[in-house]
């Protein structure tokens, strides 16, 4: 696990912009940088007001919107975080407020950490999108059908094997990394040919990730 843990803080914490994820790391960069230098308050959503302001203005400088349309014919579903649209024959779009999470950054930090676990179904990060004058991420992902339902007790086995002890309902700890993993229930992991697609994940980072 010491060696995971390695290789993820480096892809958290170092400011390489390498592939076709350098446009999520981008901004990822600017936000860990944002944080570092903003006051810290104890006013937790008022602190991500702030980050929201300072976001909008990076991606309007470094031309960071997705200005395509989107289209109500290609909605697919929608849950508590996000939308889902059809982009072509084997990709999704998904817009997400970043509701679930604190900050921002976050919401970034939980999508590298979901590619460096789950690269068969990363996100590329296309850009922001203004939806009722709120502001948005738009990813795109490729589309996994599902061929049977998914065993949640076979998602357990699998996570367990892999260092993530299960605490309650859908939701993991690997302690040893310092990652919280949430919300897998079985409209976000999908099986097909007998194999688990872990296509929407709730990832948060616990201070003793950060510790060496």
């Amino acid at each position: 696990m010491k060696g995971i843990k390695d290789e993820l803080q480096n892809i958290i914490l170092r400011d390489e912009q390498i592939g076709p994820g350098s446009q999520l790391k981008k901004v990822q960069n600017f936000l860990r940088r944002y944080a570092k230098t903003s006051i810290t308050t104890k006013e937790q959503q008022r602190f991500k007001d702030q980050e929201t302001a300072a976001l909008i203005a990076f991606a309007k400088a470094e031309n960071c919107f997705y200005n395509h349309s989107i289209s109500i014919n290609d909605f697919i579903s929608e849950g508590a975080e996000q939308k889902v649209y059809r982009l072509d024959d084997t990709q999704v779009l998904k817009i997400n407020q970043s509701i679930f999470y604190e900050s921002w950054l976050d919401y970034f930090n939980s999508l590298l950490t979901h590619n460096f676990f789950f690269p068969s179904t990363a996100y590329t990060f296309l850009g922001f999108r203004f939806i009722n004058e709120e502001l948005h991420a738009v990813i795109k992902q490729d589309f996994v059908t599902a061929d049977e339902p998914v065993d949640l007790n076979v998602v357990k086995e699998f996570l367990e094997f892999n260092g993530f002890q299960h605490k309650r309902n859908n939701d993991y700890f690997n302690s040893e990394i310092g990652v919280i993993l949430e919300d897998l229930h079985d409209e976000n992991v999908l099986t097909y040919n007998g194999v688990l697609f872990f296509i929407d994940t709730v990832f948060y980072l616990t201070e003793s990730f950060y510790s060496t």
